[in-house]
């Protein structure tokens, strides 16, 4: 269990990460760490900061599907992982899997993303 947070009264953050290849989804499910772009590392920092829980929905670019989602577990330091060959990531960072299931978009289609021009969640 985790101790109680100094952020308790702050909002749960809910982002959608793309990844490129289901590799990338592999390598985090097992090492636990996750590594983003560092034009989205302010933003989840951020969350990360202001938030009670930075909550991660996990999905492959062209995939139709989400693959899972995790807990943020720390900040985004300035450590490089050699995991993701890609070059362009920034640092890595702590995440919790907590179900790791491949879900069709269609079953969140009735979730509309306010902040997005209410499109739906995919």
């Amino acid at each position: 269990s985790r101790p109680p947070s100094p952020r308790q009264n702050m909002p749960i953050r809910y982002f959608i990460m793309k990844s490129s290849n289901l590799q990338n989804i592999d390598i985090s499910q097992r090492k636990g760490v996750w590594s983003t772009t560092p034009s989205n590392e302010r933003k989840l920092n951020g969350a990360f900061w202001e938030s009670n829980m930075v909550y991660l929905i996990f999905s492959v670019q062209g995939s139709g599907h989400f693959q899972g989602f995790a807990r943020m577990g720390s900040a985004i330091g300035c450590e490089k992982s050699q995991d993701w060959g890609s070059a362009g990531f920034g640092g890595v960072f702590k995440v919790e899997w907590i179900r790791t299931e491949s879900i069709p978009f269609h079953f969140a289609h009735h979730l509309l993303n306010p902040w997005n021009d209410s499109k739906k969640v995919q």
